[in-house]
């Protein structure tokens, strides 16, 4: 009996570790088999009658098998189902929508910030903002100690009075240079009015003195004073001629004064210029970051202070490889993944594309006319500008990489807005 059992429990082992799907029949077949000869044996051998029920148990456990092999089939049948709906689903979502959908995960998020930077040198006296802080066009910022720059009005304003004077002076000149020359235009009258009696007298003696009604001596004496007052008109007309220049010279003299007064108002200008300069004030709205300036700190002009973020008006740029441009066009919807949001959606467009790959605007150009070449994928950026939520204004920052999908279904527009 005990032979018999172990017989029975080793081709019980043997049906369940062989297929249950090709071994039903079978086992089914030697499990009636045994059902019938170990009745038989136990009755020959005289066992007792605890062996014939271990017996009778035995051979009603091989109908698990069939149970399991049915289970496992049913469950098959349904996950092939599954999978082959699954597959149908993304197959059809592939040929309407996938396929047309162009994707990059180089994609950053960008704003045309503004650097301020002074435009004159010096000590910076008073800082009016912090870093982070949300400024408007026209806030002031920061202020250089303006002593120097006042001072320097100053000097402009001063050198503008000096020659304005210095003119005024040269113009009383003129008047009295004016009446110096209307009393040589006498001088000369007169000359001419001698000059013209005497040449009278002298030709009225000429004749008596010839005739001797007269002495010569009276003839000479004519002849004399018209010769002085004919050196006397020369001498009034050289005198005219003088006063009269003189006055072209101090007219050239108050037109330089004049000169030196508008030189000294360009420098005024300048000056003021330079002092309304100390006064750093933001250009754009934006917030405040990356500021190096301390109150005390020497400022040189045209160097970085701080930087005047627009987190209002930012927008992406995405750098799609040059095999996905066929089918990009200006003006079609974008879908863009925020990492830093966990994947949130925000809707965009295609604004431009920009006129040449990234490698050709680097610090040093690829030259691929060499001898070994190796042909590397380019990447052209694309702008794409969206709205930003209310909710994330402040959230959504300059450097935030993104997840850039472009729905080409949309043709868009071949020119850029």
């Amino acid at each position: 009996m005990a032979h018999d059992s172990s017989l029975q429990q080793q081709r019980f082992l043997e049906l369940t570790e062989s297929d249950p799907f090709e071994r039903e029949p079978a086992a089914a077949a030697d499990n009636t088999a045994e059902l019938e000869s170990t009745p038989q044996e136990g009755t020959a051998q005289e066992g007792t009658a605890q062996e014939g029920t271990a017996q009778e148990g035995t051979a009603q456990d091989p109908p698990q098998p069939r149970r399991n092999g049915a289970r496992v089939r049913r469950i098959l049948t349904v996950v092939g189902i599954i999978v082959v709906i699954l597959a149908l689903i993304l197959l059809v979502r592939f040929w309407t929508v996938g396929r047309f959908l162009e994707s990059t995960d180089d994609a950053y998020i960008q704003a045309d910030s503004v650097i301020v930077s002074p435009r004159v040198s010096g000590y910076v006296e008073e800082i009016y903002v912090a870093e982070n802080q949300i400024v408007a066009a026209g806030d002031p910022l920061f202020r250089i100690d303006p002593a120097d720059y006042e001072a320097q009005v100053a000097s402009s304003q001063a050198q503008i009075d000096a020659a304005r004077a210095n003119a005024a002076g040269l113009r009383a000149q003129i008047v009295e240079q004016q009446a110096m020359v209307a009393q040589a235009q006498a001088n000369l009258a007169s000359a001419n009015e001698d000059l013209r009696f005497a040449r009278q007298e002298e030709q009225r003696y000429e004749p008596l003195a010839e005739s001797g009604a007269v002495s010569r001596q009276t003839f000479d004496q004519k002849r004399n004073a018209r010769q002085r007052a004919q050196a006397a008109q020369a001498s009034a007309r050289a005198q005219l001629a003088s006063v009269s220049q003189r006055i072209g010279t101090l007219q050239a003299q108050i037109g330089q004064a004049e000169a030196q007064a508008m030189g000294g108002e360009a420098q005024r200008m300048t000056a003021n210029n330079n002092l309304g300069d100390t006064l750093v004030s933001a250009a754009i709205d934006g917030r405040i970051g990356n500021k190096t300036l301390q109150v005390g700190q020497l400022a040189q002009s045209g160097t970085r202070a701080m930087t005047v973020v627009p987190v209002d008006k930012i927008y992406v740029t995405a750098n799609f490889k040059e095999t996905q441009l066929a089918d990009l066009r200006p003006g079609q919807p974008v879908t863009i993944e925020v990492d830093a949001l966990g994947g949130r959606e925000i809707e965009g467009r295609v604004v431009s594309f920009s006129p040449g790959t990234g490698a050709q605007f680097s610090l040093i150009p690829p030259e691929n006319a060499t001898g070994n070449f190796t042909k590397i994928v380019q990447r052209v950026p694309v702008r794409i500008e969206f709205e930003v939520p209310e909710e994330l204004r402040g959230i959504l920052v300059p450097g935030l990489s993104v997840v850039a999908t472009v729905d080409t279904r949309s043709r868009g527009s071949r020119e850029a807005d």
